[in-house]
């Protein structure tokens, strides 16, 4: 549990009484701090939409001072653990001394032939991140996120994408007293406060880095003047049976985010799914369109590396910010049981690193966080928002 002087809690309550597990689990965040509480998030697990809807009110009763927000989830964070596919709510409050809160409230306009995002906060000078959480069945965020520097700027977003045990429709999302059926709330956060991203890919490399010299949009069809499919068939005839095992059940592919870096490494890449090959054009399709002359490398994907990489990331951001007092979690719905056999091991893992800090956080459908200064939505991903002691520009 977070320690009683902190200005970061967390808290959890497990059961099928909805409303009575959201005023536990709020009830005891607040409790858990030295001072009045100036943001409250919470994430509920639930198998009825309108008990989700009932709790997430009794949530926002409960600290009526501070501004809140929330949303539904297959899943919850807190407490040091993961509660998976179990009713429960978890809740994460803290006193941000100084720091100016903007919660808002996104939905997508038809516009003649696109479609326009409406409700943006006003971007300030020393606005440091925004928290976003948006229905993946109303709310284009890909679209959105990646073009957010149009709009935002250099802005980090961090969050992820609800959802809801009965799928489409069952989503709530909540902000400042209002509930959401669709589109995405958040909250922008500005002021002298010390925050920072991390954003836990878990993949690492194999075969050599290579540059597309032949694409057509998604498809790539020529790495290093060869055809993309017979790089792909030396590079997979060299590994050992371990690794053609993690290709086999899901190969990726990182795209470089520095094209002049001297070497690409683990951690240097955006990492998309491999989703197909096409043998006629010995080609192969990817999760997103790259251009010619992007530098590119396959990787694989198992438990023990991203075990490693969660752990690396953080403990050279507890290195490099010192004290760290609190953190939001955004675990992708892959990762908790179903890649390292516990729902527990990422809370854990930043527990382990961090300290004994308050952490909340859910599931997600997908995560938002930036990468080399980049916002984007990844899959099977750890995006963490850290709260340090020190006061000043992230």
């Amino acid at each position: 549990m977070a320690l009683m002087t902190s200005r970061f809690s967390d808290g959890l309550a497990v059961g099928s009484d909805l409303v009575e597990a959201a005023q536990n689990a709020v009830g005891r965040a607040l409790s858990r701090l030295s001072g009045q509480a100036d943001l409250v998030c919470f994430f509920i697990c639930g198998d009825d939409p309108e008990d989700v809807a009932k709790a997430g009110q009794a949530a926002m009763r409960i600290a009526p001072e501070a501004h809140v927000i929330g949303c539904s989830a297959t899943g919850v964070i807190g407490d040091g653990q993961g509660v998976e596919l179990t009713p429960a709510v978890s809740a994460w409050a803290a006193t941000l001394d100084g720091a100016r809160l903007t919660t808002f409230a996104l939905e997508t306009l038809a516009a003649e032939d696109r479609f326009v995002v409406v409700g943006l906060p006003e971007r300030g000078g020393d606005d440091h991140v925004a928290i976003l959480l948006a229905d993946p069945y109303s709310f284009p965020t890909d679209a959105f996120v990646e073009r957010s520097v149009d709009v935002l700027g250099d802005l980090p977003l961090i969050g992820g994408l609800a959802n809801g045990l009965q799928g489409r429709g069952s989503v709530r999302l909540f902000a400042d007293g209002e509930i959401y059926t669709e589109g995405a709330i958040g909250v922008l956060i500005s002021g002298p406060i010390k925050i920072s991203t991390v954003v836990s890919q878990g993949c690492r490399p194999i075969g050599p880095s290579m540059v597309v010299t032949a694409a057509e949009q998604n498809l790539l069809l020529e790495l290093a003047g060869q055809p993309a499919l017979a790089r792909l068939e030396d590079i997979v005839s060299e590994l050992d049976e371990d690794d053609r095992e993690l290709v086999a059940s899901g190969l990726q592919i990182g795209l470089a985010m520095d094209e002049y870096a001297e070497r690409h490494e683990r951690g240097d890449f955006l990492i998309r799914g491999v989703i197909g090959i096409d043998p006629e054009r010995e080609a192969v399709a990817i999760g997103d369109i790259v251009e010619v002359g992007r530098t590119v490398r396959f990787q694989v994907r198992d438990a023990a590396t991203a075990d490693e990489d969660l752990y690396d990331l953080l403990d050279a951001h507890r290195e490099e910010l010192g004290k760290v007092e609190g953190a939001l979690l955004f675990s992708c719905n892959g990762r908790g049981s179903a890649m390292f056999g516990t729902a527990d091991h990422d809370p854990i893992a930043l527990r382990d690193t961090l300290g004994p800090i308050g952490i909340a956080g859910f599931f997600a459908a997908g995560e938002v966080g930036p990468v080399a200064g980049h916002n984007h939505v990844h899959g099977f991903t750890a995006s963490v928002l850290v709260f340090s002691s020190a006061a000043g520009a992230h």
